[in-house]
């Protein structure tokens, strides 16, 4: 079982994948690298990928400190010198994504090209009063009335359709995914503090960001604003697809991104 050692004893999962330049792939919310399926097993056929559980998730150390998105990227900018990598492509989902803007401010350096998936720079209050709700349902009514509620939020009606037997699944192990709560509740709120929206002009890396139209987690108009402020940065569309878009569309997710982390 792959362990990296954090400065403070903690332990982050990780795995490495393929061969080739080295890509970090790095989820959201939920912080579980297996989110990625198979497209982090078929970007491995021209990447090195990188995929590690967040802290307070999955196979990592089940942290109970005060998680913030700066601390989210500190550990994995840890795990990058760990592994030996002087700068690596990283594409993040949603809270993976506000880990790669603080990663592309803070350490240019390390961050060759940026690909943001389904994020945002700031908070709103569309976007406040969501978490608010989830972690009133994950703080009153548990983990399994949490991940149903979020399963609305995450994806698009047609997959929730044809997957209702998974979701099932994943509510019925529920205790399992969330196993303190009280961990979740703060990586919540470290996602509704994050804002570089002031700072993204320093972005150097070039920058791809990926949405889909019907988002009910991080709208169209999150990535238009990275886009606006962001230098040289460009934007993808989907038509559909909702916030887990790259489990929907991963065809046309890994041919988008591997298209533009190849460019010369």
């Amino acid at each position: 079982m792959p362990l990296f050692k954090l400065r403070d004893g903690a332990d982050l999962y990780y795995e490495q994948l393929g061969s080739g330049p080295p890509l970090f792939l790095v989820p959201g919310l939920g912080g579980d690298s297996r989110w990625w399926g198979e497209n982090a097993a078929e970007l491995a056929r021209r990447f090195t990928v990188v995929v590690h559980d967040h802290r307070g998730t999955g196979r990592s150390s089940l942290s109970r400190i005060t998680y913030s998105v700066g601390q989210m990227a500190d550990d994995a900018l840890q795990l990058i010198e760990g592994l030996g990598y002087d700068k690596v492509h990283w594409c993040g989902h949603s809270t993976g994504g506000a880990m790669g803007q603080v990663l592309a401010i803070e350490h240019p350096e390390r961050v060759d090209r940026l690909v943001l998936s389904a994020t945002w720079a700031k908070t709103d209050a569309f976007f406040r009063r969501l978490f608010e709700v989830r972690s009133l349902l994950l703080r009153e009514l548990g983990p399994a009335a949490y991940l149903k509620s979020s399963a609305l939020a995450l994806n698009m009606p047609s997959w929730i359709r044809d997957h209702d037997a998974d979701l099932v699944a994943a509510e019925a192990k529920a205790q399992e995914t969330i196993p303190i709560p009280e961990i979740v509740l703060s990586r919540i709120a470290a996602i509704v503090a994050h804002d570089r929206r002031e700072q993204l002009q320093k972005v150097q890396a070039p920058t791809l960001v990926i949405c889909a139209r019907d988002d009910m987690v991080t709208p169209l108009y999150f990535t238009e604003e990275l886009v606006r402020l962001i230098p040289g940065a460009r934007a993808y569309v989907l038509p559909d697809g909702g916030h887990a878009y790259p489990n929907v569309h991963g065809g046309e997710f890994r041919r988008v991104m591997t298209s533009f982390l190849l460019e010369s």
